[in-house]
């Protein structure tokens, strides 16, 4: 590693640049310091220029120093903006505000989701989930609107297994959510154009072109999340086949697609030449080009860091030198967290980069284990080495955040990569022959019926491997969710054992038999302090739902409605759906839990009349404003009481 970090400058500028983001994230205070520190690294670096020539080798380390604190603080300001700009404050709650509708609207089942920028008390990017109306599905990115604000903070449900929404998307910029009624918004008839809003229009166009392709529902949805990366009309079923195939890569735009639309671009411009002027036009029009495309496909971060290093790559071309080096990663890297250091919390710019930096360490090894004896084997033999090393990169990741990995990768990706390169440069005869239908031509249409046919049946067989992929059995390992500590022990374990095999050394050796050892110490921790099981009411919206969680996992339990909730312990009741006014009891029955569900027109105090319970439980299908009357009567009679809906999952050890 010391090796690579001083072969590669941009490393040691990135270095300062995450831990400073680190530490924001860790320690929040900190980043009140930011501007003290920001001084301090100046002036290390102005007092470098004023040591006396004797004296420079032996406090070389000064200008070094500075550097690396002016970036730190330079990272701990951005992250401070960047959490500045996802917060409410004040949240605004029923005043009326201005907003610019940022890009294209999202049906929903019952509402249209609109991100839009608001323009006081600050600007903030805010979800408006619209009433379904004619006027809101003609919303488009620009539109300005005024609206009755109701926004509130993102929440979690509070439940033990889930995902962090209302932190990914503070990560993501947005500030919070809220549903607006139709009478409660109006457009004001102004529009806000920007290269961003202007490239949305492109894109909102492109998908109503791509519609008249006449493609099925999932071809459409693979199409437009192939070449502009919207994947909003992909369904749940599809991106799970994806995933267990080991080819979700495929559908978030990365370097495999940049790669393919930066060919097709170089080769429509290859007639400026190989050489002089003509070559450096060539360069400059492709990199325009490029960039162009990125903004309409949305930025993403793996885009991102795929047009700055085949930029770099173009630029290197003018130069004669290489752009797919360790330093035009670290280079990518570094003026993406310059700008977003939220990014590094990103679960794509992770796996990108990652993908990226083990196709760079391990391709070069695997390539060098097998001589091809022909063009085609080769071919076939650098797939495989490309997808192995970015596998070997990925999977402690895939590990870490989903818990899961697809055994059959290598199959799939034989034939799936090949494939998306096909559908991609089929694409482009497609467009230019459907945008020329106007002049109808039966060449013209002709030729465009002929690339839609091929473009569909591309798209049918790719979808049909994935599927079939999907149904092969063990296709993916789950439930194999690693920890933090785990992961950066299995990385250096991958990495130290590859490169004891090339170095040949004892130490490299060392490293990777003691991350080993670590590792399967870290697992045998797991397995004897592993939690006991739980009892636990979750919170899922507009439903009742009790299940035993243990090992990350829901095991749901038979309950009638009405019943004791079996426990070894505890004497627990569920009530749900019951009138009660027929009932008599002489003396109240002691309980140590009362989970009241589904009640709408409950008699609480004749409740409690029949049951004496410690604490009463509200699942998440109790309607709100009957949690609000049975939460006064509760307060009255001293009893605990846990509305689900507002704290979350209730857990009791079981």
């Amino acid at each position: 590693m010391n090796a690579l970090i001083g072969k590669t400058p941009f490393f040691r500028l990135l270095l300062p640049l995450i831990f400073g983001i680190i530490a924001g994230a860790i320690f929040p205070g900190i980043l009140s310091v930011s501007l003290p520190t920001a001084l301090a690294g100046l002036s290390l670096m102005l007092l470098s220029f004023f040591i006396r020539p004797d004296d420079q080798f032996r406090f070389r380390w000064l200008f070094g120093a500075g550097v690396c604190l002016f970036l730190f603080s330079l990272s701990l300001y951005q992250f401070r903006q960047h959490i500045e700009s996802a917060e409410l404050s004040p949240p605004g709650y029923g005043q009326y505000d201005l907003g610019v509708v940022l890009d294209i609207p999202e049906v929903k089942p019952r509402s249209i989701a609109v991100n839009v920028k608001t323009a006081s008390p600050g600007e903030k990017k805010v979800i408006l989930y619209l009433e379904q109306t004619d006027e809101a599905r003609g919303l488009n990115p620009g539109d300005e609107i005024v609206f009755l604000s109701k926004v509130e903070p993102f929440r979690n449900f509070g439940n033990p297994d889930d995902f962090d929404y209302a932190g990914y998307m503070k990560n993501k910029g947005f500030a919070g959510s809220g549903y607006i009624p139709a009478v409660d918004w109006q457009k004001t008839g102004r529009e806000t154009k920007s290269i961003p809003i202007m490239a949305q229009r492109f894109r909102a166009k492109a998908l109503d072109f791509y519609r008249s392709f006449d493609l099925e529902s999932d071809a459409y949805a693979f199409i437009c999340a192939l070449t502009l990366g919207y994947k909003v009309h992909l369904s749940n079923d599809l991106q799970e086949a994806f995933r267990a195939s080991g080819t979700a890569h495929v559908l978030a735009l990365s370097g495999l697609h940049v790669g393919i639309i930066y060919a097709v671009i170089s080769l429509l411009f290859s007639f400026f030449g190989k050489n002089g002027n003509g070559f450096l036009i060539r360069q400059w029009l492709v990199i325009s080009t490029l960039w162009a495309f990125v903004f309409i496909v949305g930025m993403s971060a793996s885009i991102v860091r795929a047009a700055i290093m085949l930029t770099l790559f173009s630029l290197g071309n003018l130069y004669h030198r290489s752009g797919f080096t360790y330093n035009s990663l670290a280079a990518a890297a570094f003026l993406i967290l310059i700008f977003q250091p939220s990014y590094l919390f990103d679960v794509g710019f992770q796996m990108s980069f990652a993908a990226v930096f083990a196709i760079l360490f391990f391709n070069p090894i695997l390539n060098r284990l097998y001589r091809p004896p022909n063009k085609v084997v080769k071919y076939i033999w650098n797939l495989f080495c490309i997808t192995t090393a970015a596998q070997l990169g990925v999977f402690p990741l895939v590990l870490y955040h989903f818990g899961t990995f697809p055994t059959w990768f290598f199959i799939t990706n034989m034939l799936v990569v090949p494939l998306v390169g096909i559908i991609i440069y089929a694409a482009f005869p497609l467009i230019i022959f459907g945008l020329l239908r106007s002049l109808q031509w039966d060449i013209i249409t002709v030729l465009y019926t002929f690339f839609q046919w091929v473009e569909k049946n591309l798209i049918e067989l790719l979808l049909r491997i994935v599927y079939i992929s999907e149904s092969i059995p063990f296709a993916q390992i789950s439930d194999k969710k690693i920890s933090f500590l785990q992961l950066i022990l299995l990385l250096l374990f991958i990495y130290s054992v590859t490169r004891m095999f090339v170095s040949r050394h004892p130490r490299p050796l060392i490293i990777s038999l003691s991350a080993l050892l670590f590792f399967q110490f870290t697992i045998t921790y797991k397995n004897l302090t592993c939690p006991a099981p739980q009892l636990t009411v979750f919170n899922s919206p507009g439903r009742s739902e009790i299940a035993v969680f243990h090992n990350n996992k829901r095991h749901y339990l038979d309950i009638t409605e009405n019943s004791f909730v079996p426990h070894p312990e505890k004497r627990i009741l569920l009530v749900s759906e019951t009138n009660f006014t027929t009932h008599y009891t002489g003396e109240p029955f002691p309980l140590d839990i009362l989970i009241l569900s589904r009640q709408t027109s409950l008699h609480i105090e004749k409740l409690l009349g029949m049951f004496r319970p410690a604490m009463i439980v509200l699942d998440s299908s109790i309607p709100r404003y009957t949690a609000f009357r049975i939460t006064q009567v509760c307060a009255a009679f001293n009893i605990d009481i846990h509305d689900v809906t507002e704290k979350g999952a209730f857990s009791l050890n079981f």
